[in-house]
């Protein structure tokens, strides 16, 4: 694979409950004068598509896709599938791989430069499934990744004729994919699930910050993406 060739599309995946914010949507949430979801879609640049699944926000971009899982609330491997689903049926053939992201890192523009960068090393998808950012703890983070769009179909479908894919997870997606690992930069990763991360990472909305708060202490974490 190389870099002319490189053709994708993307799942955003951006409808979870927010439990530990209060049910604000993680999406509509602002950094930098961007929304979440905005930065993720912008992370996205160059995708074929894009769809995002979860509720459509008031200001939906030009030529973004959207749809929702069934049931809502049915988890990110369901979410998944349902973005993989929507993306079919836009029509043609598909590229061989699709960027999956969650929509609450700020910052993670960079860990999708550097899993970009990983996966044109990789060469052909016949050697791997594609591959998932390790941050800097170590840890793997399936919801920023570059996969084969047809071994996420084939993994999507298995789970759901096991009566699995509903609130099912990524892990279990994922766990037949031969996928390969790549250190993305320190706090790429970094996302908001609560709004100690959200005051953390110099993230605002309508809730205890009371609006958005000075990048100072955003830029000694890793500043704008």
């Amino acid at each position: 694979m190389d870099a002319d060739s490189f053709d994708f599309d993307a799942v955003i995946l951006a409808g979870g409950r927010s439990e530990r914010l209060g049910g604000v949507p993680k999406q509509g949430l602002k950094y930098d004068g961007d929304t979440l979801l905005g930065r993720s879609i912008a992370a996205a640049g160059g995708a074929r598509a894009v769809v995002v699944v979860g509720p459509e926000p008031a200001e939906h971009p030009a030529g973004i896709l959207s749809c929702r899982e069934e049931p809502a609330f049915g988890g990110p491997a369901a979410a998944i599938a349902a973005g993989l689903a929507a993306l079919a049926k836009a029509g043609g053939s598909r590229p061989p791989v699709t960027l999956v992201l969650a929509c609450d890192m700020p910052n993670v523009r960079q860990a999708v430069t550097a899993l970009r960068e990983g996966l044109l090393a990789a060469g052909p998808l016949t050697t791997c499934d594609g591959v998932v950012a390790v941050s800097e703890d170590g840890r793997r983070q399936p919801l920023v990744g570059f996969y084969s769009t047809p071994a996420l179909q084939r993994s999507a479908a298995e789970l759901a004729a096991r009566g699995q894919l509903i609130n099912g997870s990524v892990r279990a997606l994922l766990a037949s994919l031969d996928v390969k690992p790549v250190a993305v930069p320190a706090r790429s990763t970094a996302d908001v699930d609560t709004w100690d991360d959200a005051a953390t990472l110099g993230v605002g909305g309508p809730g205890p910050l009371g609006g958005s708060r000075s990048k100072a202490a955003a830029d000694e974490l890793g500043g704008r993406a």
